[in-house]
């Protein structure tokens, strides 16, 4: 008995290569009866059903609707596909055509989400920045000067008024240094110039130089470093001799005393700090209106525009030999030239750029010396009201005079008064100076 089925019966299988037989020739080509698709209905019934002896292998059911399992089991719609060919790589799957696979379609990046973290991201930076900058700045700062120590104060009035103080310190410079710069070497350390700037809540913002051969009365005082209190006597003297007497409080207390005017906050640099942040900001470009020389402070300047370094910048501002009036001369071009270099530390070449905005910050810091009270924020606001200033937006001018005694500069009372009041009440200033 034959056990084949009648597709495969032994007489109609031609030769048996593949299947033990002898021959050398492979089988022909032939019809695979076992996975032909019967037509529609072909077992009948509503579900399959085994198909008679001999008569192939069934089709593989189908999960649409009306054939198969389609319309008992709930199926109704559903195709998986495995009969047409689409199991591997059918849309949404894992072959080529789907995701990952050499004909996919990658998804559009999502823009506004990495624009957001973007932000996020840099925002972050900045305020991370923004505050190591600032706490390492402000560590920088010597705040030595308590005015607090400083007695029999006027009343305070509207806006800030700062005491700019240049010193003729030579601490920290070397001998040749010293013979660079001609600063001399004389010891001890007194005023070469002294400014008021009023930074006014209305914006009128005002500097005041005062010259340093000013005739003042020294008033009583508390010593800053013995506590001792010291009674008027009536003396009088150049104002820069309060400085070298006892120092930044005297100086302080004998301006407040003779002014009538209440100074918030000093603020004070000696030599080599101002050429060394002329040379850390580059440079500071001035226009001078005739050209001088002086060989005391080594200046050797001609006219017309040109671009200073800490060292010719420092002869700028020293020197008053050239002058005939030397001192007032001298006030309004270190005015001049403060201006000049406040304006240059804010410009976006400077602030915009690390590689010039941290080296100047840190050697104007290291230089200066401020009261306790003084915070980075109130030292900003100083530098750009000098800049403003420097820029039209406020009035630089000398101290009122009125003559002379005995070779120191006489302030003119009347005018002195008119001014305080102004400044005191936010009042444009109408007072002007030589």
């Amino acid at each position: 008995m034959n056990d084949w089925p009648e597709a495969w019966s032994d007489d109609n299988r031609g030769n048996r290569y593949g299947r033990g037989s002898a021959s050398a020739q492979p089988d022909p080509a032939r019809v695979m009866r076992q996975v032909r698709r019967p037509a529609s209905g072909a077992y009948g019934g509503s579900g399959p059903s085994a198909p008679p002896y001999g008569g192939g292998v069934p089709q593989q059911p189908s999960y649409q609707g009306g054939q198969g399992y389609g319309d008992d089991a709930g199926y109704d719609g559903y195709d998986s596909g495995y009969n047409t060919g689409h199991v591997y790589g059918s849309p949404g799957g894992g072959g080529p055509g789907g995701p990952g696979g050499p004909g996919a379609v990658r998804p559009r990046p999502n823009w506004r989400r990495r624009i957001k973290w973007t932000a996020i991201t840099l925002v972050t930076v900045l305020v991370v920045t923004s505050v190591a900058t600032y706490f390492w700045a402000d560590s920088k700062l010597h705040r030595d000067v308590d005015l607090s120590k400083v007695i029999d104060r006027p009343a305070s009035g509207d806006g800030t008024n700062y005491l700019i103080v240049g010193s003729d310190s030579r601490a920290g410079l070397s001998a040749e240094q010293k013979k660079k710069l001609h600063t001399g070497s004389a010891e001890g350390k007194r005023t070469d110039s002294m400014m008021i700037l009023h930074v006014a809540d209305n914006g009128d913002d005002v500097l005041i130089s005062l010259p340093r051969d000013s005739n003042v009365t020294i008033p009583s005082y508390k010593g800053s470093t013995s506590g001792k209190l010291y009674p008027a006597t009536g003396r009088q003297t150049k104002l820069n001799a309060a400085y070298a007497e006892d120092g930044p409080t005297l100086l302080v207390r004998t301006v407040e005393a003779n002014m009538g005017l209440h100074i918030d906050h000093y603020v004070e640099i000696g030599f080599a700090g101002f050429a060394n942040i002329v040379d850390a900001v580059g440079g500071v470009t001035i226009d001078i209106d005739k050209g001088f020389k002086d060989k005391y402070s080594g200046a050797d300047f001609k006219a017309g525009k040109q671009t200073l370094n800490g060292e010719q910048a420092l002869a700028f501002v020293r020197t008053r030999h050239a002058f005939a009036a030397s001192d007032l001369q001298r006030t309004k071009n270190q005015q001049k030239f403060l201006s000049a270099l406040a304006h240059q530390v804010a410009t976006p070449s400077t602030v915009l750029n690390p590689f010039k905005l941290y080296p100047t910050m840190g050697a104007g810091l290291d230089s200066l010396t401020v009261d306790k009270g003084m915070s980075l924020w109130d030292l900003a606001s100083m530098f750009w009201a000098m800049k403003g200033v420097n820029g039209g937006d406020g009035k630089s001018m000398n101290m009122p005079i009125s003559g002379s005694v005995g070779g120191n500069l006489v302030w003119d009372k009347a005018k002195v008064k008119t001014l305080v009041d102004e400044l005191n009440n936010d009042q444009k200033v109408t007072v002007s100076g030589d």
